[in-house]
């Protein structure tokens, strides 16, 4: 995936996301891939794969097949199913290999020249690549190549693997593409293909996840393991952190390009951007989750009437909450799954409407009633303040809030698109004061330590952490190279894309 956050073009006449407003105070997840090998439905498997990891990216989706002489390319903005649900769009689509996109990007970048796959013609064919997460040194490795004569014709960090891969002078693809890797920093899942082959890599960390599955006869590499299940294909490992995996003809192959250490999955995998059916590493998301708010229970019981979740990914810790704590589980919040994505402008009027577009009070529920509410995470706290702010004008007597994540204290560079560590709520005030700011009665987090525990650990080890848990610790697993040096220039061309 790619992260124009640390960019270096800046477009200045890219349209944005309509009501983009409306997301500001979440996190998001960058993009989510998918790649299947030897299979006479490539392209419609993948179409419904990518639909399964929708919730990794809303803006924009692509699907590159072949078909044992030509490459074909379909690429869009907008969700996947208001493009590649069309019988002539997958038929355009031809070959039994094939890998997919779904791409999330920050405000300004969402262009089509930025979605992916990204495809290029090298010496030995073509080759077309799919990203997520981000990679820490691309800025550093991008100004070199273009010193040294590369064009660059998109502002992902993506488009640097395909430099690296065409400018290896190593004998065969593997070990062009091993090479590329070896220089890369950061967090990624790959899914690319060749004109023979599928492959997938995954970072030294295993920062992003990826897994492999069979269907019949056919490979499949995907985000999650739910976009498996859509396509009734079987679940068969995670690929290991610091792995290049490679379907051919000849069966299935595995080179590990560092040595084999501890892997270190994103947390936020489990708190909030997996689907809840997905399995990571053997464990049930939705599960986790309840068992986050369970231990969130233990650790910051609540004298409350009942368990609102913040719908929906405050849902299954609602659940846990109330199960530990004995509370009866009531939808004190009913979410609107249907705004419109283009209707109406976000001029001032609308925009002090705020989360009532998505998220309605259910009166009769919570009127006269002492509730806690459960969310997965806070960042900036203007949402927590907004649905404190509506259940008191429902009649609540009583709202406390109850996080099922520690305080989100730094920002990500790996993939996650989170505000300045001067826009975070937990960086810049205390727990009381971040209290007052949302309204509430009371305020808890559950521990670092908690969640860990909520995961079937003691806790954290601090000297090998299981996972990576920068936002609430500071603890990066890798260098930040790109932001070691003197400050980069953030604008290397004037190209505006309209449109």
């Amino acid at each position: 995936m790619d992260d124009e956050r640390s960019s270096p073009v800046t477009d200045q006449h890219e349209e944005t996301t309509p009501l983009q407003w409306l997301e500001e105070d979440r996190l998001h997840e960058e993009c989510g891939v998918f790649g299947i090998f030897n299979h006479p439905d490539a392209a419609a498997l993948t179409a419904l794969g990518l639909h399964a990891l929708q919730h990794r990216g809303q803006e924009a989706a692509g699907i590159v097949s072949f078909d044992g002489e030509h490459f074909h390319t379909e690429r869009r903005m907008g969700l996947v199913g208001d493009h590649f649900t069309s019988r002539p769009v997958i038929d355009r689509l031809k070959g039994d290999m094939a890998v997919g996109h779904v791409r999330y990007s920050t405000t300004g970048d969402a262009v089509m020249r930025n979605v992916q796959p990204l495809f290029v013609d090298l010496e030995s064919g073509g080759f077309t690549l799919c990203h997520n997460g981000n990679l820490t040194n691309a800025l550093t490795l991008r100004e070199n190549l273009i010193s040294k004569g590369a064009i660059c014709q998109s502002t992902t960090d993506t488009e640097v693997i395909l430099h690296l891969v065409a400018r290896s002078e190593k004998r065969n693809f593997v070990e062009r593409f091993v090479e590329a890797l070896l220089q890369v920093e950061g967090a990624y899942a790959f899914v690319g293909m060749t004109n023979k082959k599928l492959i997938g890599a995954r970072d030294p960390y295993g920062i992003r996840p990826l897994v492999l599955g069979r269907l019949g006869e056919a490979w499949v590499l995907a985000s999650e393991s739910c976009a498996l299940d859509i396509i009734g294909a079987e679940f068969v490992r995670e690929v290991e952190n610091g792995e290049v995996i490679i379907a051919t003809k000849d069966g299935l192959e595995s080179h590990r390009f560092v040595p084999k250490n501890p892997a270190r999955l994103c947390i936020f995998e489990y708190i909030y951007f997996a689907r809840p059916d997905s399995i990571i590493d053997g464990r049930s998301v939705y599960d986790v989750r309840k068992a986050m708010g369970r231990q969130l229970a233990l650790e910051a019981p609540a004298d409350v009437d009942m368990v609102v979740p913040i719908p929906d990914s405050g849902v299954p810790a609602a659940i846990g909450y109330a199960q530990e704590s004995g509370l009866p589980f009531e939808y004190g919040i009913i979410r609107n799954h249907y705004v419109g994505r283009t209707f109406i402008e976000p001029e001032q009027q609308i925009r002090q409407l705020g989360v009532k577009l998505k998220h309605s009070a259910n009166e009769l529920q919570v009127r006269g009633k002492r509730i806690v509410l459960i969310d997965d995470s806070v960042v900036r706290g203007t949402t927590s303040l907004k649905i404190v702010q509506m259940m008191r004008e429902a009649g609540a007597k009583e709202v406390h809030m109850r996080i099922s994540s520690p305080p989100i204290t730094h920002p990500d560079f790996y993939g996650i698109d989170t505000p300045n560590q001067d826009k975070l709520l937990a960086a810049n005030r205390t727990l009381e004061e971040m209290r007052e700011f949302m309204g509430a009665d009371s305020l808890a987090f559950i521990s670092v330590d908690g969640i860990y525990r909520a995961m079937g650990f003691d806790g954290r080890d601090d000297d090998n952490p299981q996972f990576t848990d920068h936002c609430f610790t500071g603890e990066y697993p890798t260098r930040l190279r790109d932001r070691e040096g003197p400050p980069q220039q953030k604008q290397l061309s004037f190209l505006a894309e309209v449109g």
